[in-house]
């Protein structure tokens, strides 16, 4: 093969590359500053609520965007908030509505076990979407399931009332 041939291949498949991107379905991922915005919302309502928690803000490929926790809260909360966001954005759920799809009757009985048991199947993460795409997720632990839900539920309408206006 010389190199009019190669050149020739080459040039094929980037044209034939540039004709799908029409086709390519992107997707918006969640900011820096715009997790941190939606951290000190989290962080205020828990303050009100005499908490002290962590929260973690994933991407929409459930990569790490900020995690931050306040005084005094306990060291398992890291890991629990980064895996309740990573399950919100890897399954497009809140890990309220999974937790009712993973008990020994749902369909997703046994979910947890997956993805390394990065799988939460409790409330405290919920995804993010911007103009119906996933856009990131909030992962909040350090309460009880009931705080650590009603807290994920405050950063995801602050940052669907407030970050998507």
């Amino acid at each position: 093969m010389n190199a009019a041939d190669v050149d020739k291949i080459v040039s094929g498949a980037v044209l034939e590359a540039l004709a799908e991107k029409k086709n390519v379905n992107t997707t918006f991922n969640i900011t820096l500053c715009a997790a941190e915005a939606v951290i000190k919302k989290v962080f205020a309502a828990a303050k009100e609520m005499g908490l002290s928690v962590y929260a973690a803000v994933a991407d929409g490929g459930a990569n790490p965007v900020a995690v931050k926790r306040m005084d005094g809260a306990i060291l398992a909360s890291y890991d629990i908030a980064l895996n309740k966001a990573y399950t919100s954005v890897a399954l497009r759920k809140s890990t309220s509505e999974l937790s009712a799809l993973a008990s020994p009757n749902g369909e997703l009985y046994g979910i947890q076990q997956t993805n390394n048991g990065r799988i939460v199947i409790f409330g405290g993460g919920e995804p993010l979407y911007y103009m119906g795409k996933i856009a990131g997720a909030i992962g909040v632990s350090g309460g009880t399931l009931s705080e650590d839900t009603q807290l994920a539920e405050i950063g995801k309408k602050y940052w669907e009332d407030i970050l998507c206006r």
